[in-house]
């Protein structure tokens, strides 16, 4: 039996919290960094300099959609970040939500095992946290609280900024997890230390960024040359954050117009998508991340069904766990219904052609496989 979703055509990309399309304007700007610019950013001749001019010009570009002041040191990606936040953090008990990235999750797993006490915040069948359990949890004796502003695997929007003040209420630092939203949801001006990633807005792989209030200054991983503030010794390479600047200046450049695409294409796939349940909240959301799921289904069997659709079952990081995803089991659902989930993901360069062609074959291979 032929594939669905178009078999022997082009691959429909619907997985764009995974990663997201390096942008035209963005590898243009990286080749002459690779080809002909390969200077040592950290050298002190010319040619050095003029590479650590255009690390220097990323960095202004990506902080202008972070909180003001501060300082952006530049990581290997989001996991890189949030390790450093979370094991450079003063030491102290540690607070996180039972939602979050494996990145944070499995950080202060290791760090439990350590001796540290840390408390997982419950969220409710809608994904957001318990605030009245926050409020219990974040107390004197709290180091670090760490959040995640928008859900890798079902969109939905933390209240942050109401965490920040518990934590600060506490003598707590906030960490926020914003690779998600960066660029997309407004990042609250109250936290502490934020991670972000290149790959998640259109820039290349391979590089992320911490951002920390003044005064913020965790212990570093990584000894060595003292690079980054000696945060984060190693050699930069220009043409990753020069990838990664351009990426954020086009999403600041087109903001509003990718607002406007992603929410038409909201709007149509709720309709193309009727028969399914959304994951999580329908309002404090992003638009881009619509987690589905419906009864009767497996959702690795309609994933290769549909071998010209890209779509996801959760996080890629966790997809080959073959354990339901823990996001979905936490909002209270069974082990089925979060088997019987899919993550539609879209963005920028998504068409609506390309939607309406990719809910065809889902539903065509959903109503299949329901069927007794």
């Amino acid at each position: 039996m032929d594939s669905h979703g178009g078999a022997g055509g082009a691959m429909i990309y619907l997985d764009y919290q995974a990663t997201t399309p390096l942008a035209p304007e963005a590898f243009e700007a990286m080749v002459p960094l690779l080809r002909d610019q390969f200077a040592n950013p950290h050298s002190a001749h010319r040619l050095g300099r003029a590479a650590a001019a255009q690390v220097e010009v990323a960095r202004e570009e990506i902080g202008r959609l972070l909180p003001g002041g501060g300082r952006l040191i530049f990581t290997s990606g989001a996991t890189e970040a949030l390790n450093i936040a979370i094991q450079g953090a003063p030491a102290g008990d540690i607070v996180t939500i039972a939602t979050e990235h494996a990145a944070v999750l499995d950080t202060v797993e290791a760090l439990g095992r350590a001796g540290r006490t840390v408390t997982m915040l419950p969220v409710g069948c809608d994904g957001l946290v318990d605030m009245d359990a926050a409020a219990q949890a974040i107390r004197p004796g709290v180091a670090l609280v760490a959040a995640m502003l928008v859900n890798n695997e079902i969109g939905v929007i933390q209240p942050v900024a109401a965490l920040a003040d518990l934590a600060h209420e506490a003598g707590a630092l906030f960490l926020c997890d914003a690779v998600q939203g960066y660029g997309r949801v407004a990042i609250p001006d109250t936290c502490d230390m934020v991670a972000i990633s290149a790959h998640k807005i259109h820039g290349p792989k391979g590089v992320g960024a911490l951002w920390l209030r003044d005064g913020v200054k965790p212990a570093p991983l990584i000894h060595g040359g003292g690079q980054e503030g000696g945060l984060r010794s190693g050699t930069l390479s220009p043409a990753l954050c020069a990838g990664f600047g351009v990426a954020a200046r086009l999403m600041r450049d087109r903001a509003e117009a990718d607002r406007a695409h992603v929410e038409a294409l909201a709007a149509l796939a709720r309709g193309l998508f009727a028969d399914w349940t959304l994951n999580g909240s329908a309002d404090a959301r992003y638009p881009g991340n619509l987690n589905l799921r419906r009864d009767g289904i497996d959702g690795a069997r309609l994933l290769s069904y549909c071998r010209n659709v890209a779509f996801s079952l959760g996080s890629a990081c966790a997809s080959g766990s073959g354990r339901p995803s823990h996001v979905l089991r936490a909002l209270g659902l069974t082990d089925a219904q979060a088997r019987g989930s899919v993550r539609i993901g879209f963005g920028r360069y998504t068409t609506p052609a390309e939607l309406e062609s990719a809910a065809e074959a889902l539903n065509m291979a959903a109503a299949a496989q329901a069927a007794p």
